[in-house]
């Protein structure tokens, strides 16, 4: 009930599976929200398949690193401009309307990507996909948030995280379905559209979440919600809480002109919601997530895995774990609670980040040598493993990182560890290199460290999703006072994609210029950091009501000496 403190444990989950016949029209409305995150999880990882397959139909992409990066990060940049103006179109039109508004953008985006005959046309269609994602990625977890019991609220935002988690996992099944098929990357972009007119429809259907109908004077529609939503004993003490929280919004905003950055900033609640809220987002990006998820095919490959088909069957077993992950974090999240979650899963991170980086030195360290023998039984040699002062120091990764022109190293064919040949990259060469039974690799170099990368990609996963994928989204969609839960909301995900754009739109380029053990070392040093973060700043939010979170953050200081047992009446939290 909102007007009381639940003890919120494993009878959570339990009462979240028992709404499917007690109450199935709250999971109606949580699924119907939700497929916006499996569209916002079917964009991240479809995207990381199918740019193996337009590098092959768009040379320019295959040859500049940058190309690869904008196409992924312009959707993160529409992401950025969708999630900012979400805020404002959530509390001015309302949860339903933003989600309607974001599957329109999905669906454009979809069509201009299928249909686009260059590189400009297809990063044009991810412009608007990136928008319907950023709208999508603060509108469908609020809606659930707001139209959800307060016993199973987490469960059922979790639910959310699952459907991106799902979509992920289904957008890898779709590329490996039309890996052999006319189009491939085409089909593979396309697909978005289906699910985007389904929401569509279904979202007309729904009502508008009952906490905004209340902030906008709509009491009775309000009310029919809430008893659909409640059992009939707890009804009246809902729309008592609901309409005493939202008189005190109103009373608020009246004393005041408008909201604007120094009003957020100087309300003690707003203001450590936000450090704890945009906090929790930035660390979910800067470990690396993203990066995982956009170019784990790639990463894959970068292990020594040379085909694009076996990369994507590897990546879809990561992409599996990540979902059950998100199944995982249904249960533990009002059991185990939002920061204990977020504590073990960054610690976990920190281990299997630190695996990949021991993996993927060794990897380099050992990588095959050229050998001159080899390439002279073909053609087209690399010209700065011709002109090098001592060739006989070359290993695969020297020749990978040849540039002028860039170069492929053809594996020999008994024996991938031996020394082979270092060829010009183009598909004359990856075609010879085939015929004569060899394995051809561009991103990465032969290893028998290539199953321990991944075992650390599975762990990452593992450890992640049920904590860090989750957590961060849980609580910013219950953390801050209903009058700026719109535009905190809004700044909260801006920050999610802005982080997003860095680190995706730097990663290749830092596996190139440091090299990809490094580049996870700098994860898992941020992972570390995080850890200190959640324990100092972020407060438990399991089983408090929305109406009284506003003064559980009012009475709670952040502790820089976390070891430190607090004294204070804000214990508890």
């Amino acid at each position: 009930m909102e007007g009381g403190i639940p003890e919120a444990d494993m009878s959570a989950f339990r009462e979240c599976l028992a709404l499917s016949w007690k109450n199935p029209y709250v999971l109606r409305l949580a699924f119907s929200a939700g497929i916006g995150g499996l569209l916002f999880g079917y964009d991240t990882g479809v995207i990381s398949g199918a740019l193996l397959y337009i590098r092959d139909d768009f040379k320019a992409v295959d040859k500049k690193t940058w190309l690869q990066e904008a196409i992924v990060s312009t959707a993160l940049a529409g992401a950025i401009i969708g999630a900012a103006v979400g805020g404002w179109i959530n509390d001015r039109f309302g949860r339903r309307i933003a989600i309607i508004l974001a599957d329109a953008l999905f669906l454009t985006g979809a069509i201009i990507m299928a249909a686009a005959t260059n590189p400009a046309i297809l990063i044009v269609g991810r412009v608007f996909v990136g928008l319907g994602v950023g709208m999508a990625s603060m509108a469908s977890p609020l809606y659930i948030s707001e139209a959800s019991p307060t016993r199973v609220r987490g469960a059922l935002v979790s639910l959310n995280s699952f459907l991106i988690t799902g979509g992920q996992f289904l957008s890898y099944l779709i590329n490996l379905a039309f890996t052999k098929a006319p189009g491939t990357w085409r089909w593979m972009l396309g697909v978005a559209a289906v699910p985007a007119i389904v929401q569509i429809i279904l979202m007309f259907s729904l009502p508008e979440s009952p906490r905004w109908l209340y902030r906008k004077g709509r009491y009775e529609e309000g009310q029919a919600i809430l008893k659909k939503i409640y059992p009939p004993e707890d009804v009246e003490g809902e729309i008592q809480a609901l309409k005493e929280s939202v008189d005190l919004e109103i009373k608020e905003s009246e004393s005041s002109e408008k909201i604007n950055m120094m009003k957020l900033l100087k309300t003690t609640a707003v203001r450590r919601g936000l450090y704890a809220g945009m906090g929790l987002q930035i660390f979910q990006q800067f470990v690396g997530i993203n990066t995982v998820m956009y170019y784990s095919p790639t990463i894959v490959q970068l292990a020594g895995f040379a085909s694009n088909r076996t990369a994507l069957l590897l990546s879809l077993i990561t992409s599996g774990l990540n979902a059950f992950g998100s199944i995982l974090s249904i249960y533990f999240i009002d059991k185990t609670g939002r920061k204990k979650l977020a504590l073990i899963s960054l610690s976990g991170v920190v281990v299997a980040l630190a695996l990949l980086t021991v993996t993927f030195r060794e990897s380099e360290i050992h990588s095959p040598m050229v050998s001159a023998i080899e390439t002279s039984h073909f053609n087209t040699t690399c010209p700065d493993f011709t002109s090098a002062v001592d060739p006989g120091r070359w290993t695969c990764m020297t020749c990978l990182k040849a540039s002028s022109p860039s170069c492929g190293f053809c594996a020999a064919p008994n024996d991938k560890l031996l020394p082979g040949a270092c060829l010009i990259s183009n598909d004359t060469s990856k075609d010879i290199c085939g015929n004569d039974h060899r394995s051809w690799y561009t991103r990465g170099c032969p290893s028998k460290f290539g199953w321990a990368a991944l075992i650390g990609l599975a762990l990452y996963i593992i450890f992640f999703s049920p904590g860090m994928g989750t957590v961060p989204w849980v609580v910013n969609s219950e953390i801050y006072p209903l009058r700026y839960r719109g535009v905190c909301g809004g700044m909260a995900s801006t920050t999610v994609w802005v982080s997003n754009l860095i680190v995706s739109q730097s990663f290749l380029s830092l596996t190139q210029a440091i090299g990809t053990a490094w580049t996870f070392m700098m994860f898992g040093i941020v992972a570390i950091v995080g850890i200190f973060f959640v324990i100092i700043f972020v407060p438990e939010t399991k089983g408090v009501p929305m109406e009284e979170v506003e003064k559980m953050l009012e009475q709670r200081s952040v502790q820089f000496k976390f070891w430190q047992k607090r004294n204070s009446v804000s214990e508890k939290y």
